[in-house]
């Protein structure tokens, strides 16, 4: 919708509060140079920072190297269109033009080849810009001869230098150009990847402490008492009837070796209620848990991906229901697992991913539960209780044959004994099963460790993988949206019906959108989900405003505002740096509400080590084109359009080279 000249345009667009859902970056050495690092290293950094939109920062490291000694065609080249891209004449101080005119003084001495022929025609296309009425036939038959690697970057980076009828020359394949990239190397299938978290390493439930050496340290006093009250009953009883006693004890003997055997088989190992069994995890409906906010996302998360993982024939409300348990224990241990890493869920999202998928598996392959199963056979049971009576049987018998040829007190002793024998032998058992059961936990938990921990393993090596082969790079993603950003402003220039020639000048602001993730290079610039352009035209009766919210995954654009006024109705351009918010732009019209524009958000968080907060902030204004942005409403705002006017391209009329 349009307004007249002077009436402000007044939107929810202009002052609203952009939210960052999530933010991830990329551990990469793109734009990673070390501070003892060659010439050549620094070049190359510096092209990688051109490619990916960061004209200021290429102009520094391509400038080092040269100044190091690292020079050449292919150097300048590139040199020259850092200093031109995302700039006008007006960004151009005396020095840029007096080192631009130094270089084209250059060219003459340098050996022929595609990258000496790319640089002159560099600089006639300049000279064209800057002449009267030049002839542009010559330069652009120069420019198509051009191998496409040369002639893709000229006109990419002198996009605000090429004006006029040279524009309108060029911009028919300009526009078609973005067409063609726009979506291509699978731009649809491949976003995704470049705003999902770098995944944070595997880890596993370790084997819970022994507590097997307070048994074994109480184990030898039960047992030597055990010994001696046998030794007392059936000393008394081979007394009184050896021939008896020595049955029984064989009895009791072989019972006793049958039941330790069975009974270890019964009670030599625990049960496992649960996979995360006597782990020190919050329990579903724990108050702790609710309070958590990391393990009240990992539960959802869980509930998700069960919910979308189903086995056949299960729905997912009832594939939730059946796993219910399963799907608690293992929110608990991963809760438990990844609390004081500080992250957020989304970085354990691969991990609870694979568990979904690897229930589901044991589902299909019928071993869901098999932790919960590892019950002992009836057999043996049977067989362990038996045992128990036939020994306890023997004993009483001892006991008997003990007491039976015997006057007072020797049947005293035998009931002692029998005392004795029973108590420290329940005891000595206890203490032994106690052992046994530890050590065959131990092993077991220790044995499940590892294969969890190698199997999760490689399912992180797995994900992160694709991550890294889906993920775009940085030059496709600057190419996506630079092919974006040239389709909005086409369709601005047919809505207005205007040209390129009747333009002064443009500039074009890239933000946050509502509710973006963002993400981004280490020691490159933000890029987000969702952006707002916010597209300026500086005609001679004013000012052309167009603002729409981006979606860059499927480049869908919504909430489009248009707003016209005349040049002397922008009476202020205000920008302000929060520390904990970012840039805002406010720009102030007569008569009118101010425009509020939330340029950035605060970087001052997410910085490696070796990163500097004030360089990651000044690189992500130059690639969302502020820095050009802010120069040319603050000049117009105090000087109207005479400030635009006021330098042009006369300065550079001496480019054109010759020979």
């Amino acid at each position: 919708m349009s307004h007249g000249d002077g009436a402000p345009f007044s939107s929810a667009a202009y002052n609203s509060t952009i939210g960052i859902q999530a933010e991830t970056v990329h551990d990469s050495h793109v734009y990673f140079i070390h501070p003892d690092a060659s010439p050549q290293e620094k070049y190359r950094v510096g092209v990688e920072f051109l490619e990916a939109g960061v004209p200021g920062r290429a102009r520094e490291m391509i400038t080092d190297a040269i100044v190091h000694g690292y020079d050449g065609t292919e150097v300048r080249f590139h040199w020259v269109l850092a200093m031109l891209s995302a700039r006008t004449y007006q960004d151009l101080s005396n020095e840029d033009v007096l080192r631009l005119h130094y270089t084209s003084g250059l060219v003459r001495s340098y050996a022929e080849g595609e990258w000496k022929e790319a640089l002159r025609v560099t600089f006639d296309l300049l000279a064209v810009l800057s002449a009267e009425s030049g002839e542009t036939g010559p330069v652009l038959k120069q420019l198509q001869d051009l191998p496409s690697r040369q002639h893709n970057a000229i006109l990419r980076h002198l996009d605000l230098m090429l004006t006029g009828g040279l524009k309108d020359a060029l911009w028919a394949e300009t526009r078609e150009r973005a067409g063609a990239e726009r979506f291509g190397n699978a731009r649809a299938q491949r976003l995704w990847a470049y705003f999902t978290a770098a995944p944070i390493g595997a880890r596993a439930m370790p084997p819970r402490p022994s507590t097997a050496a307070d048994a074994r340290a109480a184990l030898p006093i039960r047992v030597v008492l055990f010994a001696v009250s046998c030794a007392l009953l059936w000393g008394l009883a081979l007394a009184a009837d050896p021939s008896w006693a020595a049955v029984e004890l064989l009895v009791a003997l072989g019972a006793g070796l049958a039941a330790a055997r069975c009974g270890l088989r019964w009670w030599g190992w625990e049960p496992r209620p649960g996979l995360a069994t006597g782990a020190r995890v919050p329990q579903p409906r724990d108050p702790a848990s609710a309070e958590s906010g990391f393990t009240k996302s990992v539960r959802h998360s869980f509930d998700y991906y069960f919910s979308v993982r189903t086995p056949y024939g299960f729905s997912s409300e009832a594939w939730l229901a059946h796993t219910a348990e399963v799907r608690s224990s293992l929110a608990a241990e991963i809760a438990d697992l990844y609390r004081e890493s500080r992250i957020g869920v989304d970085r354990v999202n691969w991990l609870i991913r694979y568990l979904a998928e690897d229930t589901r598996n044991r589902h299909d392959s019928g071993t869901l539960f098999d932790h919960y199963q590892e019950q002992t056979p009836g057999r043996t049971k049977a067989l362990t209780v038996a045992a128990l009576a036939l020994l306890g049987a023997a004993a009483l018998a001892a006991f008997g044959t003990a007491v039976s040829g015997f006057a007072q007190p020797r049947p005293i002793w035998a009931f002692l004994a029998v005392l004795g024998a029973a108590w420290s032998g329940h005891a000595a058992a206890s203490r032994w099963l106690e052992i046994r059961r530890e050590e065959h936990r131990l092993a077991r938990e220790t044995r499940e460790y590892h294969e969890q921990l190698a199997a999760r393993q490689l399912a992180h090596q797995r994900w992160k993988e694709r991550l890294d082969a889906t993920r775009p790079s940085e030059l496709e993603m600057e190419t996506w949206l630079a092919c974006d950003k040239t389709s909005f402003i086409d369709e601005a220039l047919r809505y207005h019906r205007l040209t390129w020639r009747d333009l002064i000048t443009h500039t074009i602001l890239v933000a946050p959108g509502p509710s973006a993730k963002r993400g981004r290079v280490r020691g490159g610039p933000w890029r987000y989900s969702r952006y707002v352009f916010r597209l300026f035209l500086f005609t001679q009766d004013g000012v052309r405003e167009v603002s729409s919210e981006f979606d860059f995954f499927d480049a869908t654009r919504k909430n489009e505002q248009r707003n016209n006024y005349r040049f002397d109705a922008l009476s202020s351009v205000q920008v302000t740096e929060n520390a904990d918010i970012g840039y805002d732009l406010e720009l102030v019209l007569t008569n009118g509400p101010a425009m509020k524009i939330r340029v950035k958000d605060a970087d001052a968080h997410q910085l490696a080590p070796d990163e500097n907060a004030q360089t990651i902030s000044e690189i992500s204004l130059s690639a969302a084109g502020s820095t050009h942005a802010f120069r040319l409403l603050e000049g117009i705002a105090a000087e109207g359009k005479g400030w635009i006017e006021r330098r042009g391209p006369d300065n550079l009329t001496p480019f054109r080279i010759v020979g």
